[in-house]
């Protein structure tokens, strides 16, 4: 059996997180479209292959990067003045923070992680 991780995630200003390709960055409005978003990064290797392809020599992209979890489950809401966002899948933290910079830069912070 795959081990899970659940990531407690902070972003301090959803409004404004943005990565620094425009093309690639996420550009919704609120949690719950992040929490889609993110999800949809995850579980298929769209944006990941995004990515690669403007790389200056995408056959030399580590391919390790490229896994996905047709299983994760992502959630977000607001609280207080930041989102909190919970995720649930079996990829590593590598590849979660690859997929979260791409999407809204270091906008984020891990909070806690554990084993699911």
């Amino acid at each position: 059996m795959t081990q899970r991780y659940h990531y407690f995630l902070s972003i301090a200003d959803l409004a404004r997180a943005r990565g620094s390709e425009p093309t690639l960055s996420y550009e919704g409005a609120g949690p719950n479209d992040f929490a889609v978003t993110l999800q949809e990064a995850l579980r298929n290797p769209n944006l990941f292959e995004r990515w690669r392809s403007m790389q200056p020599e995408p056959d030399e992209v580590d391919m390790a990067l490229a896994a996905t979890d047709s299983n994760a489950q992502a959630s977000a809401k607001v609280d207080d003045l930041h989102t909190d966002v919970e995720l649930l899948t079996s990829l590593p933290m590598s590849i979660v923070r690859h997929r979260l910079n791409l999407l809204i830069g270091h906008a984020w912070q891990l909070r806690d992680m554990r084993s699911a």
